[in-house]
């Protein structure tokens, strides 16, 4: 592990450097990042592909929001009221006195990144927990995941040269090419390491989660682990739109053979005329989807593992398959069914399988929906397809809905996820180890940084963002007022 332990320990000093320059050079640096990996053209998109069977359109998409996500913090970088500034002047004639008193966010130190299986570009060398960190101020150690370890180091050569065009220290950016459990572990223990963002299966988050928690000096892991993703069908809604309904979430389920980790695994509803139409509707949709290439052998052997377990348990009945046969690495879209009953007796069927698969819980009415619900772990998303018949009849549906997932949909599906400020993807655990944070948009940053108070510091020691003058011009809270005094 000596090569992992320099690649820390350089950038444990790189930090000293990098913490101190200002947001405008960041900003130009996660721009120049972002040129430079369009710059790589059609040699990246073709490479990505050959290593993860997703066809280019999707990768043109994915690099595009990559390049955006970049952009985007530089944006906020910029605008500066990310660092949260507040002060509160003295009071000397108070009793005691007042002390002057300043607060912002800093940045923690070396961040560990593990690259993601099912996003080569947006969760993974470039993607948003490495442009997140580089925006607040962190040096970024990535560890490349194996299934697509060469598109990761065309993305770290475009990474290293703008280390170099725009004079940022070299070792600000590490790149870690072993791709064994062991390597991951020493990275997490490694004593220059502030900070872990990872995102993949519950077992590896949480391997992860304790490893950190049982260092000397434990530190933020934000791991996030997927999810079921649950849907529930309103009475009102699907007695109406039944078929629509079933197009709909037909193609939601097989979105990129399902690989995505807000995909729709657990549908829930309510026994009747209109679930019939909706499974009729659904059978014939599932059927006609033509099966796809999974993104490596290890994430189609547990595809199959775990949907076969789930459809071999008591009371679970198979709705419909592709009916096309599956070649080498293919995924074959399936839907089953089980009654409520069944299913909150059954932990087994509570378990994400990764793929294109989802389950449809049958529940007597909606007490019975709600316990359905109510007995899932935390997740990434939920959602609420109603009428507005539904939504006035079933009000409380609403209020349980924070406690159970970080984002709230509403006649829509989960799969897609907007890079935007509001946006927010984490959620109670298990779905991720601190359900405080978002992966995504620009709180994201926040999950790299911690507050300081500055009490009775002379003015011309005091970071820009605390000065008396403002010299950065941004927003901040002084004196209990909002402004960019």
């Amino acid at each position: 592990m000596q090569t992992i332990d320099d690649t820390m320990q350089r950038s444990l000093r790189a930090f000293d450097d990098y913490r101190i320059t200002t947001p405008q050079a960041r900003a130009v640096f996660l721009e120049t990042i972002a040129a430079n990996i369009e710059a790589l053209g059609d040699a990246l998109i073709e490479q990505a592909s050959k290593e993860t069977n997703l066809p280019a359109a999707r990768l043109t998409g994915e690099r595009g929001r990559t390049t955006m996500q970049l952009r985007m913090f530089a944006e906020m970088l910029r605008e500066g009221s990310w660092v949260e500034a507040s002060v509160d002047t003295a009071i000397p004639d108070k009793n005691p006195a007042k002390p002057d008193l300043r607060k912002m966010l800093v940045p923690l130190g070396p961040v560990v990144v593990f690259g993601a299986s099912n996003f080569p570009f947006a969760y993974s060398t470039a993607g948003g927990d490495t442009a997140s960190a580089l925006a607040a101020g962190c040096p970024v150690v990535v560890k490349a995941h194996p299934a697509h370890l060469q598109t990761s180091v065309m993305v770290a050569g475009a990474i290293a040269r703008a280390i170099e065009t725009c004079g940022m220290p070299k070792d600000v950016f590490g790149h870690v090419t072993d791709g064994s459990f062991e390597s991951g572990k020493y990275l997490v223990e490694h004593a220059a390491t502030a900070a872990v963002g990872f995102t993949g299966s519950f077992k590896g988050g949480k391997a992860l989660y304790d490893y950190a928690a049982a260092r000397k000096n434990p530190i933020p892991v934000f791991s996030e682990m997927g999810s079921t993703n649950p849907v529930l069908f309103l009475p009102d809604t699907i007695r109406q739109n039944g078929q629509a309904l079933a197009r709909q979430y037909a193609a939601s389920i097989t979105l990129g053979m399902g690989q995505f980790c807000t995909n729709p695994g657990l549908l829930i509803a309510m026994q009747g005329e209109g679930l019939s139409v909706f499974l009729q509707s659904l059978e014939t949709e599932i059927a006609a989807v033509v099966p796809a290439k999974m993104l490596h052998e290890g994430i189609h052997k547990a595809y199959y593992e775990k949907m076969e377990a789930a459809l071999k348990e008591k009371g679970v009945s198979l709705v419909s398959r592709s009916s096309r046969q599956p070649e080498t690495m293919e995924a074959l879209p399936a839907v089953a069914t089980v009654a409520a009953k069944t299913f909150l007796n059954d932990p087994l069927l509570h378990e994400e399988v990764f793929g294109p698969y989802s389950l449809l819980v049958q529940c007597a009415g909606i007490e019975e929906m709600k316990a359905v619900w109510k007995s899932l772990a935390g997740q990434l998303t939920t959602t609420l397809m109603g009428t507005d018949t539904d939504f006035s009849e079933h009000r409380s549906l609403l209020d349980l809905a924070p406690s159970i997932a970080g984002r709230i949909v509403f006649n829509g599906v989960p799969t897609g996820v907007e890079v935007c400020p509001s946006m927010v993807h984490g959620g109670p655990f298990p779905a991720c180890t601190d359900s405080r944070f978002t992966a995504v948009g620009n709180g994201a940053v926040k999950r790299w940084v911690r507050p300081v108070c500055y009490q009775n510091c002379p003015d011309s020691m005091l970071p820009d963002a605390l000065k008396d003058a403002n010299p950065l011009g941004i927003w901040r809270l002084f004196n209990n007022t909002v402004g960019k005094r």
